[in-house]
């Protein structure tokens, strides 16, 4: 009598946005060229934003820390690296590149007012039910002077175009991972923070066409080497897809 053939346990269908697609993809996040590669270029542009630290152990906040991808670009300016998911998985390889973890909501941060000299919300707001909670949550954490710096996909038929009907499609790419009914209009995100007292300025970017136009060609072959150099995300004149925000809370 033959063994009965093993079954096979199909991959389980998520709702979009749900995060527990972190935990089905938390082998992803330190492979260059797996799902999340596209954040770690984002990642090295956010970093650009951030000056170093003028004081010793100074506070950086990183919002939506996921596995840590800010870290490495960081080293060497002198913060003190806290990183809020509410994903375990991610949180537990965020500790192993010197963040310090804190497991819980972004709207809903067990941290004292003011106590932060710069604030990240990197691909953040287009995950969270409430955007606009997210946002008092980060200027709350700021101090007088704190600076805030942030990217995400706006509230546009063509973000949900390029980010979800095309993007998604891409190789690595996961199925599912936006809500484009979450996607944040630019207008109101700078009208939100003003109204905490942070003056925000946006401007559109983009990862750079000819880097991508490799990396995605090289995935399509099939290629199981990173590539040398990660595409740059790069300024553009238009905020409809893409778009990064910088600002300092007044005080």
């Amino acid at each position: 009598m033959r063994d009965a053939a093993p079954v096979s346990t199909p991959p389980r269908v998520l709702p979009p946005n749900d995060p527990r697609q972190y935990d089905d993809l938390a082998g992803e996040w330190w492979r260059p060229d797996g799902a999340f590669a596209m954040l770690h270029w984002l990642a090295r542009a956010r970093a650009a934003m951030v000056p170093p630290a003028s004081e010793r152990d100074a506070l950086l906040i990183d919002l939506g820390c996921g596995a840590g991808l800010l870290a490495p670009h960081l080293a060497g300016k002198g913060y003190r690296h806290v990183g809020v998911d509410l994903t375990r998985s991610a949180l537990d390889q965020a500790a192993a590149h010197g963040v310090t973890v804190i497991q819980a909501d972004a709207t809903a941060v067990p941290l004292a007012d003011g106590c932060a000299a710069v604030v990240s919300a990197g691909e953040l707001l287009e995950h969270v039910p409430d955007w606009r909670r997210a946002v008092a949550e980060a200027c709350r954490l700021l101090r007088p002077g704190g600076l805030l710096v942030l990217d995400t996909l706006n509230d546009t038929l063509l973000a949900r175009l390029v980010a979800v009907e095309l993007g998604e499609r891409l190789p690595t790419v996961p199925r599912g991972i936006h809500d484009p009914r979450l996607f944040v209009d630019a207008r109101a995100l700078a009208a939100e923070c003003a109204r905490h007292g942070v003056a925000l300025r946006l401007r559109g970017i983009r990862p750079e066409l000819g880097g991508t136009l490799a990396w995605l060609l090289r995935r399509l072959r099939g290629g199981d080497r990173p590539a040398r150099t990660e595409p740059r995300i790069v300024p553009t004149w238009s905020t409809a897809v893409l778009y990064q925000g910088r600002g300092h809370r007044s005080g």
